[in-house]
């Protein structure tokens, strides 16, 4: 019988290969992780980018026009190929030539509820 010790036997080779599939799989794992929170991110960026705008609009407003009542809509954003909804609701408090304005931002991700919340106030100019 001629013994050849040339190379890798069967068993060699699959061990080798099992090696790589579960370095593989980790990598792969991580990747995922990444992509995940990366999405949850952005989700977070525009809730505040969409409570800045909101607030922005409503103080731009002369004092005696901010609305103090509550109101809710919804908005929908693109986020990279699909599209997401936010709620937007808009609350407020009318003090003694004071008007606080709060804006919540909420939206699910993953079957999980988010929030994102702006407060502001604008004072009446004493004459």
């Amino acid at each position: 019988m001629c013994k050849n010790s040339d190379g890798f036997t069967l068993i060699e080779f699959l061990v080798a290969i099992v090696i790589l599939m579960v370095g593989l799989l980790g990598l792969l794992q991580t990747v995922n992780y990444a992509l995940q929170y990366n999405m949850g991110t952005q989700l977070r960026n525009e809730a505040a980018s969409i409570a800045d705008a909101q607030m922005s609009m409503e103080l731009a407003k002369p004092f005696d026009l901010i609305s103090t009542v509550t109101s809710s809509k919804s908005v929908s954003r693109q986020i990279l190929n699909g599209y997401k909804n936010y709620s937007v609701t808009r609350s407020g408090q009318d003090m003694t030539n004071t008007k606080q304005v709060n804006v919540g931002v909420t939206w699910r991700y993953k079957k999980q509820p988010f929030t994102h919340t702006v407060y502001g106030a604008s004072s009446k100019a004493n004459k």
